[in-house]
């Protein structure tokens, strides 16, 4: 073996320090009677579940065929330091996720067979763990899935061509998901070094998430991950509401958990006895619940405070996206909570999971921390502005500078980030044509301000645009009375976007624009048999002429959701003096967005230019 030169051992040893000194833990979690300890300390939290820190299931950009894709290191910090900021001190991840049969080799899954794992799958993972230590969350980890959203026991089953029943009793089946387990809490991080079954930001492994196992199963598994990993907390968690006596007494277990999504009086029972059952024996902790209404999600966290839970996790936080706004879902929070979410009450909620996060500890709440700079994104035409949100932050402010110009002016004083997502968030309709502009943002809550973030320019104004996200029918000029807005409902099916239009056969919506139509782009979601729009122009309500829009569709590939088609329509071609576009409705279609560019200017070919100036 060579031996290093000695004036490296030094450097060496600095270059271990440092890495070590990344975590902000200095002691795994540990079980005392009923109580989760931390060194000398007890833990206990209010926190979230975020199911999409490892593997993200929400990419809805209009275009994207497939929902899923991996974090990046902004969308990971995003998310710890909200649990940070929130006061929540642990997050639940979901389980790692397995290829199923049919699927499209686009979509990565961290399992891809019996003992073979996608590399980048795992690396996503241990930037997480690298972010959880430097950013002082703890994690808790389950490890495969009872239920199909992104593969779990079923699919492992089907690699060997069987039933889902037979992952809990199949010799061989088992014995695959022990290759995940193993390989799982032997990896090394890949930015740390740290084995993960050494890794003090995870709390404990769960055997699996609702598990509707036999308790055979739930101890061999149990037992086998003892026999790899001495130092961290096995949890079993059953698809139950009630615990058992049995469950308590297994000693293969050190924690408990249950999740509830019943009605209020149905949980704070279910809740006490399963406290009661575990008390002076196991900590036990509520892993998911969903009451929805914050009067009962109040009453339910007081209950866990007062009977001496150990912990207690909201199904479900979505942190913002790396292409700007928050990601999005059917039952998701977003911090520190928005007018926007008003349909599941979530401003509300999110306060209250604040105010619980610090009463757990016996503490008050303190203001939220002035949140620091946004990130602009890369701007190509003042109608679509967007940036990298700031955790706490509750608007935003935006400003602008003429180009050669060192004077900041604020053209917007608080715009959300959580109403749109995978759309421009600001749209400048102030800007002059033929100008050219700087823009940045300013981060904002009620404690004060964040500094500027970069500045992205400078920007030409080359033409004018109307856009109409169908907030509203502000930016319609005329529309049939047939027509009505989708239901909140269905927004699932159709990318989370939350205003769309729905017509009949027949039914039409007319726009118009003070200067030529130059051109438009119209985004559409086809819903069910016989789909489609026509698109007519003219100078006047009375002399339409139909246009040929090219059609694009962007299918999404097989799932189980029943999502709908997107559709983009586009067209340059319009009958001279053109200022109004009607949409006309052949059924089973929803109307997303409108752009249309007006009042282009037609610059030179710098080609043609070059040429002229050389004859």
């Amino acid at each position: 073996m060579k031996r290093l030169p000695l004036l490296l051992l030094p450097l060496l040893s600095l270059f271990l320090v440092q890495c070590a000194s990344e975590s902000k833990f200095e002691n795994y979690v540990t079980a005392k009677k009923d109580k989760l300890m931390e060194g000398n300390k007890v833990l206990r939290f209010v926190s979230y579940d975020i199911p999409n820190l490892t593997y993200v299931e929400d990419y809805d950009a209009f275009t994207a065929q497939s929902p899923w894709r991996l974090p990046d290191s902004y969308e990971i910090r995003d998310a710890l330091r909200t649990i940070k900021m929130d006061g929540g001190k642990v997050a639940r991840i979901y389980t790692f996720s397995v290829k199923q049969a049919g699927m499209s080799n686009h979509i990565i899954r961290a399992v891809e067979g019996p003992g073979q794992f996608n590399e980048k799958a795992f690396r996503t993972f241990d930037k997480v763990l690298q972010i959880a230590n430097r950013e002082g969350v703890r994690l808790i980890v389950p490890l495969v899935d009872n239920w199909w959203w992104w593969g779990g026991a079923g699919a492992y089953a089907a690699f060997r061509g069987k039933e889902q029943k037979a992952f809990w009793t199949d010799p061989q089946i088992i014995h695959d998901f022990e290759k995940t387990i193993k390989f799982v809490l032997n990896r090394k991080n890949s930015y740390t070094g740290v084995k993960y079954k050494d890794d003090k930001a995870i709390l404990g492994w769960e055997t699996g998430n609702e598990l509707q196992a036999p308790q055979s199963w739930q101890d061999t598994i149990a037992a086998y991950i003892r026999s790899i990993d001495k130092n961290h907390l096995i949890i079993e968690c059953t698809n139950n509401k009630l615990l058992t006596e049995r469950e308590v007494a297994d000693t293969n277990f050190d924690v408990l958990t249950t999740h509830f999504y019943t009605d209020l009086k149905t949980a704070v029972r279910d809740v006490k006895l399963d406290r009661e059952m575990t008390k002076g024996k196991k900590p036990y902790y509520v892993g998911e619940f969903g009451l929805r209404n914050p009067r009962n999600t109040k009453a339910f966290l007081d209950t866990v405070i007062n009977n001496g839970i150990s912990g207690i996790m909201i199904w479900s936080l979505r942190f913002h996206s790396r292409d700007g706004g928050f990601y999005q879902h059917g039952l998701a929070y977003h911090f520190p909570g928005f007018a926007s979410d008003s349909s599941i009450d979530g401003k509300q909620i999110v306060g209250w999971m604040r105010e619980a996060a610090y009463k757990i500890n016996g503490k008050p709440e303190p203001p939220l921390p002035i949140p620091d700079p946004p990130h602009m994104l890369d701007i190509n035409n003042v109608y679509e502005i967007s940036w990298q949100g700031s955790v706490g932050a509750t608007s935003y402010k935006i400003q602008r500078r003429i180009d050669k110009s060192k004077s900041w002016k604020t053209i917007a004083d608080s715009v959300s980030d959580a109403n749109v997502v995978f759309r421009p968030l600001f749209d400048d309709t102030t800007a002059q044509l033929g100008d050219s502009y700087y823009y940045r943002a300013i981060a904002q809550n009620n404690s004060g301000h964040s500094g500027p973030s970069n500045e992205v320019g400078p920007v030409k104004v080359k033409y004018k645009m109307l856009v109409d996200e169908l907030a509203d029918t502000s930016h319609i000029y005329e529309m049939s009375d047939s027509l009505r807005f989708a239901s909140l409902r269905s927004a699932v099916l159709a990318k989370y976007d939350f205003s769309r239009l729905d017509g009949t056969k027949g039914a039409y919506v007319i726009y118009k624009v003070p200067e030529n139509i130059d051109s438009i782009s119209v985004e559409a979601f086809f819903t069910k048999g016989e789909c489609g729009m026509t698109f007519y122009a003219s100078d006047s309500l009375n002399t339409f002429k139909k246009v040929s829009a090219k059609l694009e569709t962007f299918p999404p590939y097989t799932n189980f959701y029943n999502f709908y088609t997107p559709a983009l329509y586009t067209c340059s071609e319009f009958p001279a003096n053109s200022r109004y576009l009607k949409i006309e409705f052949n059924g089973g279609s929803e109307l997303s967005r409108v752009e249309i560019i007006y009042d282009r200017i037609h610059e030179p070919n710098p080609e043609i230019v070059t040429l002229a100036q050389e004859k």
